[in-house]
């Protein structure tokens, strides 16, 4: 193939041509079929980058089968990418290996903790890796390759259910894989599921000839981006935390699909659920994508083996928006200093990535305009500045996904999101190429909820936000045979294998929380709700001693299990001291309690309120 031809065969990232083929010319080479594909990149040096540059295959034949013999469908996946991509980029590349994104190890040993098969520990990922670098607090030096599930050995650490449940259902999500086959979740493995844009309803947009713009697994164009967008996120970012949907105001459904659409039927799908539409973050609705806060360390990874993904982040509120004591830094945790974002004398300006809107940021070092709440919040209670996390009052709804009811069937082979083989190395992450050595899985929950959500310690010793982790009720059948019906498990540490953990969900807002929704409703302090009856939902003999709400009881012990190191619920002092204020806000209210002070003791206050009654009298 000439040098000229600066275009890469369309059978990137699934492509392929029609059954007819055009007739061959010399002049236009893969042209010949290809009329109008896009050229991948206008970033200089790429550019000027050939088909076989990227796809390998023949590009001196002049029919279509020899020309696609030996191509790479995605010279971007990562079992490739050194060959392609790693050329010039050979650091990112083999940073992208270490990250959380294609490790998984904080889902991976999330999973096998409930299902009490391991500790907290990360010990497993999706395949074997070493750190490129070691030292650092939350790190380890490698993991091993996720253990496979036999049904016919006694269960035990090295083979758990929990790892076919991984194999098979949860690991859809990481770069050695293409996405899951369905609107919402398509996409390409390696470096192209961020850099090369899918629609939700994955079909083709642009001008090559060749290419039928209705079948589906397609990106919009044969184009690289740095352009992220919050879809392309979203595109995995729909389970677990739910964090990708809960930024746009997305919360699933019970898969009803109303209000029915202007001709009588459903509402279309996304990642194979109905939504609600909510209040969506506020930096969302101000023009922000994920790429504006969260760093190329954080996603393409730095080199370290983080075993949990918030260890990863290094993105704070701080860093923007500054405290009541101190300035933004404009620089993240880890002292790297943010690109989009700088001070214009009293101001600080974000620029935004996809599009370069400017955005001023609030502050609150100074700030003559905060209200009157915020002035009792955050200046007046100073303590609530050092002990909670900003998301704890900021984040207006939570997703909160309340029993994980997951049926394997191990008469039934399925496919293993680990295990793919193909003629085409750079194929074998696809779900069509998936080996079927891992056993199929069904899910459900007991219900869905959104509103108050729970509050916590997290493991940086911080008031957040928490929800349902994964609350697993296992059930096993072969075909028609029960074998497991509802069994929940026990921790390493003694802990249910339900469990809660913290979260930041993405779902900020400037109001915030109201005192009193915090400081005596009991379901935010972990004691559930009371209203969901555990004992009736279950066949009898298999119901948790707790509802599915409850993660702690009234004396401060801990009840369900949490996979974060240093995580915790309330104790009891603290809830007492939580529910003290709760009392007041009764008679004072929330603007009351520290502009007339505290009593220290209950007697002193039994005689402050014995004389107000006296002189009422």
């Amino acid at each position: 193939m000439k040098k000229i031809f600066k275009y890469a065969i369309p059978a990137m990232l699934g492509f392929s041509c029609f059954a007819s083929q055009a007739a061959w010319d010399d002049d236009k080479g893969c042209m010949s079929c290809h009329e109008g594909i896009e050229q991948f990149s206008d970033v200089d040096m790429m550019a000027d980058l050939t088909c076989v540059d990227c796809h390998n295959g023949n590009g001196k034949a002049t029919d279509q089968k020899k020309a696609h013999t030996n191509m790479w469908a995605n010279p971007t996946d990562l079992r490739v990418v050194d060959e392609t991509c790693g050329s010039c980029h050979a650091d990112e590349v083999e940073k992208a290996k270490t990250s959380i994104h294609a490790t998984m190890s904080g889902m991976i040993s999330g999973t096998r903790y409930n299902f009490g098969s391991q500790t907290r520990d990360s010990i497993y990922a999706t395949y074997d890796v070493k750190a490129l670098k070691t030292g650092r607090e939350g790190t380890v030096a490698s993991l091993k390759q996720l253990p496979s599930y036999h049904p016919n050995k006694p269960e035990s650490d090295t083979n758990s259910p929990g790892d076919d449940y991984l194999r098979n259902q949860c690991l859809r999500c990481h770069l050695w894989s293409d996405g899951h086959q369905r609107d919402g979740d398509y996409r390409a493995s390696g470096c192209a599921a961020c850099h090369v844009e899918y629609s939700n309803a994955a079909t083709y947009e642009g001008g090559d000839k060749a290419i039928d713009k209705t079948q589906k697994d397609r990106p919009r164009k044969h184009k690289m981006t740095t352009k992220v967008s919050v879809d392309q996120c979203q595109h995995c970012h729909n389970r677990g935390g739910r964090t990708g949907v809960s930024y746009k105001g997305m919360m699933e459904s019970d898969g009803y699909g109303t209000p029915y659409t202007e001709t009588g039927g459903k509402q279309g799908k996304l990642h194979g659920k109905h939504y609600n539409f909510l209040e969506a973050d506020l930096h969302f609705d101000a023009g922000m994508s994920c790429i504006d806060c969260h760093t190329k360390d954080e996603m393409h990874g730095d080199g370290y083996l983080y075993t949990k993904k918030h260890l990863a982040v290094e993105i704070r509120c701080e860093s923007c928006h500054g405290s009541t004591k101190s300035d933004a830094t404009l620089k993240t945790a880890r002292d790297n200093p943010l690109n989009n974002v700088k001070r214009e004398g009293t101001k600080v300006i974000l620029t935004t990535k996809n599009d370069g809107k400017q955005l001023e940021v609030p502050q609150l070092f100074a700030n003559p305009n905060l209200s009157k709440e915020g002035q009792v919040a955050m200046v007046k209670i100073a303590g609530h500045m050092e002990k909670l996390e900003c998301s704890t009052c900021h984040a207006a709804w939570a997703p909160q996904c309340y029993g994980c009811h997951a049926t394997q069937n191990v008469g039934k082979p399925n496919g293993d999101w680990l295990d793919g083989s193909s003629i085409d190395e750079s194929a074998k992450g696809k779900k069509s190429n998936l080996n079927k050595k891992a056993y199929s899985w069904s899910e459900s929950r007991s219900y869905v909820r959104w509103e108050m959500p729970a509050l916590g310690i997290n493991s940086r010793g911080k008031v957040s936000t928490f929800v349902p982790g994964c609350q697993v009720f296992l059930t096993q059948v072969d075909g028609e045979k029960a074998l497991v019906n509802n069994k929940t498990y026990t921790t390493k540490d003694g802990t249910s294998g339900l469990s809660h953990n913290p979260i930041q969900p993405h779902t900020m807002s400037k109001r915030s929380r109201t005192c009193e929704e915090c400081h005596t409703n009991p379901k935010v302090l972990g004691l559930g709700s009371g209203v969901y009856d555990i004992e009736r939902n279950f066949p009898e003999g298999q119901a948790p001693a707790f509802e599915l709400e409850r993660f702690v009881d009234e004396d401060g012990k801990q009840l369900q299990s949490t996979s974060h190191e240093g995580a915790r619920p309330f104790n009891k002092q603290e809830m007492d001291n939580i529910r003290r204020v709760g009392s007041c806000l009764a008679c004072h209210g929330s603007d009351e309690i520290n502009a007339n002070g505290k009593a220290p003791d209950d007697i002193t206050h039994m005689k402050v309120i014995q004389r107000m009654v006296e002189k009422a009298n």
